[in-house]
């Protein structure tokens, strides 16, 4: 009974032993045994200064290198090195910067492709070392990627791998490998056959307008299909259609930043010029009204970015001082003051300054529809607006680059008055209603309507009733 314990404990070592030699082969050998198998075993990870692959990194295909690391292939480049010599074909810098298709390159640098950009990168490389200074016949190797590439010669002596010519033979040697300049990125067809399904599988989809259709203003309706327009031309849509909802049927005016040909970045320009406004000084009202009271600038970065230019006629901070509280208050009232100021042109001091001298008053479509902007010249300069509420073009050429152009005036403008348009009217319709023949006509239109004969008495009644003041009221 005393002996039941050494030998439970020494069945429980055994079978400790067993699981640490099935584990781990190693342990039940010497300990000389063990650092030889260790020597001539797997890979232990750790590269030498003077690997090949440190050397691809630190040399002139650094194109290729990048790419390498994107596609997280260095772990496997790492054993493949530390299991046999390697030979690497790697295509200079100037075939994947210039000479490489960009929608091909964009089609292996997407994050969904990453087994196409593994395949291609391992298809340069070959599990041995190939000296191409004694190898001039033509042989078939295995790359890394398990496809086969062709080696082969011509009389002239130019040596080619698959169909890239071989520009600088042994271009780097290292004890574990090789790496051989060709001209040109080689393409295993597995990955062009995946680029082209990709590519026939766009062609077929819905494919989105890239400009606007033409749409009668007037009825808000497609007038016929647009015909295709260039990279960068003007919107088809009046821009006063853009800033507000537009037919349901109508697309984008025009390609923005966020689509395919990347025009025009409306959001930088509008932040550059609110910057040039702040930098210039004088001019801080105008930038704080466009960012932070409303969200002006917003507004104006999409247009632009849909191709429509801009005027903006500024006014600094003296004439926005006198701005009062009621002018302010109202909603939408710090809106309408800058879509006064703001013309869907792009003119300059010189242009619009030529324009007056030339024609005498020049009005200006503005954003706040149907006002116009009166401009004629003055001391020789160019006067905004009329004889009561006028600013001069005080700072010009503020910002201009081609799509914005703001230009500093000494005032705030404003459109003229409706009321006393208003007022006139309703004046002359009093008095042609005070009028003795219309009272006797609109007698006999009432006696129409109700379609009876009436006597002379009712008629004096009736007139009577018409004599009466509150029937104007």
């Amino acid at each position: 009974m005393a002996m039941a314990p050494s030998t439970s404990c020494s069945n429980i070592f055994f079978a400790f032993l067993l699981l640490l030699s099935f584990f781990y082969p190693g342990f039940s050998s010497s300990p000389s045994t063990l650092q030889e198998n260790h020597g001539n075993g797997s890979y232990s990870g750790q590269i030498s200064s003077n690997s090949v692959l440190v050397a691809l990194l630190d040399s002139h295909y650094t194109e290729l290198a990048e790419l390498v690391e994107k596609a997280l292939l260095l772990q496997t480049l790492e054993d493949a090195v530390g299991e046999h010599n390697i030979t690497i074909f790697a295509p200079k810098n100037e075939a994947l910067e210039r000479d490489l298709d960009p929608e091909f390159k964009r089609f292996l640098l997407e994050p969904g492709n990453l087994k196409s950009l593994q395949t291609l990168l391992l298809y340069h490389i070959v599990p041995n070392r190939i000296n191409l200074s004694h190898n001039t016949s033509a042989h078939h190797h295995s790359t890394l990627c398990r496809d086969r590439i062709k080696l082969s010669s011509q009389e002239s002596g130019e040596k080619f791998i698959d169909s890239a010519k071989i520009i600088q033979v042994n271009a780097v040697e290292r004890p574990d490998g090789v790496i051989h300049g060709i001209e040109r990125l080689l393409i295993p067809r597995s990955v062009q056959q995946d680029f082209n399904n990709r590519r026939s599988l766009q062609s077929i989809s819905a494919v989105k307008p890239e400009g606007a259709p033409e749409v009668d203003p007037r009825t808000h309706r497609l007038k016929k299909p647009a015909p295709p327009s260039k990279p960068g031309s003007p919107p088809a849509l009046p821009i006063f259609d853009a800033m507000s909802p537009g037919p349901s049927l109508a697309p984008a005016p025009a390609p923005g930043p966020g689509g395919p040909h990347h025009h025009f970045n409306g959001e930088k320009q509008v932040k550059d010029f609110i910057e040039t406004l702040l930098l210039y000084g004088g001019y801080n009202e105008m930038a704080d009204i466009l960012v932070n009271l409303t969200s002006l600038a917003t507004e104006m970065g999409r247009l632009v970015s849909e191709g429509y230019v801009l005027t903006v006629l500024a006014p600094n901070d003296e004439a926005m001082a006198k701005l009062t509280t009621d002018q302010l208050s109202e909603p939408g009232a710090p809106e309408q003051i800058i879509y006064y100021h703001v013309i869907p042109e792009y003119q300059t001091e010189e242009s619009m300054y030529n324009a007056v001298r030339r024609f005498g008053k020049i009005s200006y479509d503005t954003l706040r529809l149907p006002h116009k902007v009166l401009a004629q010249e003055a001391d020789g300069s160019v006067k905004f607006g009329h004889a009561e509420n006028s600013a001069y073009l005080f700072d010009p050429d503020i910002y201009t680059d081609g799509r914005i152009s703001v230009q500093g005036i000494d005032g705030v403008l404003f459109p003229l008055e409706e009321e006393k348009l208003d007022t006139k009217t309703e004046i002359k319709s009093v008095k042609v209603a005070a009028k003795p023949q219309r009272r006797g006509k609109l007698l006999e239109v009432a006696c129409r309507m109700l379609g009876t004969n009436t006597s002379r008495k009712d008629k004096g009644e009736l007139a009577d009733i018409m004599k009466s003041p509150c029937i104007w009221i």
